[in-house]
Formats: structure tokens, sequence, C-alpha cells
């Protein structure tokens, strides 16, 4: 390339450059100078990278005046001043400040009260700022009630005066939907029972967008089932079908832990633990098995296996059964069994009504006054509410509230006494920010009875009660324990946090009254595995020093498969 082409082509950008990359610039005026600082009080973009854009700009500035009340906006003119500004005059007119609408006797007048408005006979009048948003609002109502392609229309528009337009609302209806089939995608064996009774979408139901979406949110409540993305709708001539877009998750939980502590009596060192294994909806059936058993330190086992079959046949009714044996060493042994009818009030409440039995041996030679076979048999009701946060794998319930009661009689060979009992145990997590929380619990019982027996006795104390002490080393009549922790997350996957418990218990039949505490520091980790937990602590009574050679170490793993 000459020299001479090289300087025609470099000149040539140039040109093009100032030509093609120079900005454009809008400067709008009213008729006067109070329509223009009105103009400037509403603000439009002032540069342009070409005159179409420029264009859509003046465009939409005088959308804005006419919703504004301006309804007489036109544009006069657009003048070029020079290579990069123009300048626009707009007429703006007298600002109409309210408008009248009329309606047919078959227009529904309840949808006005979702509206801010004035009603009047066979009308209602707004502020004509408000119109865009009031016929959106009445549109979406009409739609909620089954006419998702329903249109309103304003016709017969007529200038009264300066200040004042009325109009005539007119609805164009099409054919009222409901819900003809429902399709899930993804997890094609969900229970069909929830989508009946948990998330309360039926076929036959008017059809509405916004409410299915509100009912699919619901999945947030459950742990075997999540959302992929939000419902679909395939209208027809004449049929509606939802498509639903779920995944199964992750909900089996197994848990166990292994703590150590020296025996006072022999210095040696001792080992206890527990195995909780939870299987949910392994049957697409929503349904919950819990196994647990549990040997103390103390010559103690305890054995619990319990099912929850929810929304029996379809309908809102669930059963619950249960078998619970205990054995005290060589003392006694326990077998308590239950079974409850639930009822689901939502995703977050439940009630249940029930039978409980007791059958209790005693595994001495001589009975005594206070340990002797008895069978005791309770009517029983419960509330429980859960709130979970199934967002946060290391924390995955943040309000829990469980609560119930039995009336009933105890008898044995020195008669039959009447008896209530009341279990109580809740928990909330405070979330204080991102990386800072506050745990407290609360769980007691109390057994009411004219006499008591030593094999009738809560039995509590260890990681899952109040720490520091041996599990189930502490017999009560009527106990209360609150545990606090103080929690700070080092990252999504570490936690730290405090132990600090306290708790009150009376036994009549040793006529003891006495307080409990419990100190310590714990470790969360969640693995590949599953959450990881490690708790130091140590407890003390009243009547008794603090001493280190009486703490506890827990270490447990609770693994979701």
């Amino acid at each position: 390339m000459s020299i001479y082409k090289a300087f025609f082509f470099i000149c040539w950008l140039v040109i093009v450059n100032q030509v093609f990359g120079q900005s454009l610039y809008l400067n709008v005026k009213g008729e006067n100078e109070t329509r223009t600082k009105t103009i400037d009080s509403i603000g439009y973009i002032k540069s342009f990278e070409n005159y179409i854009t420029l264009e859509n700009e003046i465009d939409k500035l005088k959308h804005k005046l006419v919703r504004l009340g301006y309804i007489d906006t036109t544009v006069d003119s657009i003048v070029r001043k020079n290579d990069t500004l123009y300048s626009a005059y707009y007429f703006m007119g007298e600002k109409i400040e309210r408008i009248r609408i009329g309606y047919t006797p078959q227009f529904n007048k309840a949808l006005l009260n979702f509206i801010n408005h004035i009603s009047g006979d066979n009308y209602f009048e707004v502020d004509i700022k408000d119109l865009e948003n009031v016929l959106r609002t009445l549109n979406l109502k009409i739609a909620e009630q089954g006419d998702p392609f329903s249109t309103l229309q304003l016709i017969n528009i007529s200038k009264h005066d300066s200040a004042f337009i009325s109009a005539e609302l007119k609805v164009v209806t099409n054919q009222r939907r409901q819900i003809d089939k429902i399709t899930v995608k993804g997890y094609e064996k969900f229970p069909k029972s929830y989508l009946k009774n948990f998330l309360k979408l039926k076929t036959g139901k008017t059809f509405n967008l916004n409410e299915i979406k509100e009912k699919v949110e619901r999945l947030e409540d459950l742990r075997f089932a999540s959302k992929i993305k939000d419902p679909e709708v395939l209208f027809t001539q004449d049929s509606t079908t939802l498509y639903l877009y779920l995944e199964k998750t992750r909900s089996n939980n197994f848990d166990g832990f292994l703590g150590f502590g020296t025996n006072e009596n022999n210095n040696k060192i001792e080992f206890d633990g527990y195995l909780d294994l939870r299987l949910i909806n392994n049957l697409n059936y929503g349904e919950t098995l819990n196994l647990f058993y549990k040997s103390d330190e103390i010559d103690q086992q305890t054995f619990r296996v319990d099912t929850d079959l929810p929304y029996i046949f379809g309908s809102p009714i669930g059963i619950q059964l249960g078998l619970n044996i205990f054995r005290k060493d060589t003392t006694f042994s326990n077998a308590r069994q239950y079974a409850k009818i639930n009822y689901q009030i939502n995703s977050q409440h439940r009630v249940a009504a029930g039978i409980s039995s007791v059958n209790s041996t005693n595994l001495l030679n001589d009975d005594t006054s206070i340990l002797n076979d008895y069978t005791a048999n309770y009517y029983t009701l419960s509330y429980n509410y859960t709130k979970p946060q199934y967002y946060d794998p290391l924390f995955p319930i943040n309000f829990w509230f469980d609560i119930s009661t039995g009336f009933g009689d105890r008898e044995n060979n020195l008669g039959k006494q009447s008896q209530a009992v009341i279990n109580l145990d809740t928990y909330k997590i405070f979330n204080l920010n991102p990386k800072n929380s506050i745990y407290t619990r609360l769980n007691g019982a109390i057994l009411n009875s004219n006499d008591y027996l030593d094999n009738e006795l809560f039995r509590f104390g260890g990681i899952n009660s109040i720490r520091g002490f041996e599990e189930n080393s502490l017999v009560a009549n009527l106990y209360g324990v609150l545990n606090t922790e103080y929690r700070y997350r080092l990252s999504s996957s570490i936690y730290v946090h405090s132990v600090l418990d306290a708790a009150y218990f009376e036994n009549q039949i040793t006529s003891t009254k006495e307080k409990l505490f419990g100190f310590g520091i714990g470790l969360g980790l969640l693995t590949n595995a599953g959450l990881f937990r490690l708790n130091y602590s140590s407890g003390k009574s009243e009547n008794r020093q603090f001493r280190l050679s009486d703490s506890k170490v827990h270490v447990s793993l609770t693994a979701t498969f």
C-alpha cells in the first residue's frame, strides 16, 4: 500500500468516526415555561447513539405525559439545531385529574374492593395517574376467577371540562378455565395425595396461575421433593393442563454418636452411644419410618420404632404407629405402644388424637411400693408446628413446636390411679445475620399423679437433653431443660458454638428438687458424608462443685442419603 493510500484510509476512518460515532442530544420544551418545568421534573434521556433511539424517547415521553393526565399531549415538531442537538416541542394542554368510568350491570362490583376509588351509581372514579394500575388490577382479579384471557377496554371517552373526563368500561371475556389435568414432570411418582392435600392442587378447581405458584412454593416445606422451575400451563380449546416440574431429593437420615467419660467409681473410660435411622418417602407415598436404638453408660437400653403414614386413601387424615421399649439394667422393663390419627391443617400445622398404653415389668424378685408391675392406658392429644429452612443444610429447621397431653389410668396390684401427662419440646433459631445466630430449646414434661412408681418416671440428661450429664441419668416426675447456643459460621459448612444449659427437676419419690447447669463448646462440620458434630461439655448441680473430670465428649454424624 502506497503512502498516499494509507493517508487516505486514515482520513476516511477519522471522518466515519466523526459522522457515525458522535452522540445525539435531545432538549424538550413545552408550550410555556411552566410546562417545560413539568417535563423536566418527569425526566427523560438526553443522550443517544442514533436518531432512532432519540425518536423512541420522544414517543415514550409523550405516553408518560398522557398517563399523568395530559391527555391532549402532541409533539408539535422536532427541530435539528445542529449536527448533534435536536429540540422537541410538545403541546400538553390542561391536566386531567380524575376519570369517571361507567360499567354495565353484568360487571362484578366486588372487584372494586381491590382498588382505591370513589363509587357512584353504576360508575366509579379514580385519579387519572392511577388509571393504568387500576385497569391492570381489575384485569388480574378477573383472570384469577378463571378467565386468564380477559381484556379490559375504555370506550366512549369524552371530555367534560378541563379537569374531568368519562369513559365506559368494556370487559371482553373468554371461556372460563378450570384445571382439567395435572402432570408432574421430573418426579413422575410424586405422591398424588400430596398434590391434593399438601399443595392443595385439584382438578376441577378454577384456574388461577398466581394462586398455583403460591401453592407450589409450599414444596419448600417438604423434605423429599423440590421445584425445578415454575409451573407451566397448556391451554387448548376445551381443556387446561397444568405442568409441575419437580425432582426427588435425598431425605433419609442416619444419625449416631459416640460418647465417652470417666467412671467415678473405677476411673475407667466408659462409652455410650445411639443409632437413629429415619427413612422418608422410599415408597413414594410420603411415608416416614424411624428406627432408634440407644445404649447408655449406666446399663440402660432404649429401642424405638414408629411410622407415619400421611393422607390415607387420599384423605387429609394420617396414621402414626409406634413401639418404645426401655430397659433399666436388671431393674425393670417398659414397653409403650401408641396409635394416633392426625390431621394436616396445612404444610406447617398438624393436630393428632390417639391412644397409648404402657406395660411395665419389675425384673427384681420382690415388688415394693415404688417399683412393681403396672399397666397404663391414656387418651392423647397433640399439636405440632414446623417452620423449615431447608435451604440451610446446617440448620434445616428454624422453628419447632410440639406439645402433647394424655389422660388415663395406671393400674397395678395396689389399685387404679388416675393420671395426666404433658410433654413439650420446642426450639427456635434466631438468625442475627448470615454468620451469627442464637439457638434456644425448651424441653420438659410433667406427670401428675397422687403417687409415683420409679419405673414410670421420666429419664433425661445427655447430648439430646442437658449436656454434661450421663445419658438418662436423671429421674423426675417433673422437669424442664433450657438449651442455648451461640453459633458462629466460619464458612458455609463449618460452625462453632457455645453450650449453656440449665434445668430444673423434681422427684417426689426421693423428695428431690434440684437445679442443674451445663457448660461447654462445640463444633459442626458439613462433610460429604453428612453433618459431623463434636461437643465438649461439663455439668454441675447446686450441691456439687464443677469438676473437669466429669466432662463429657460427644461425637455424632448425621448422614443424608
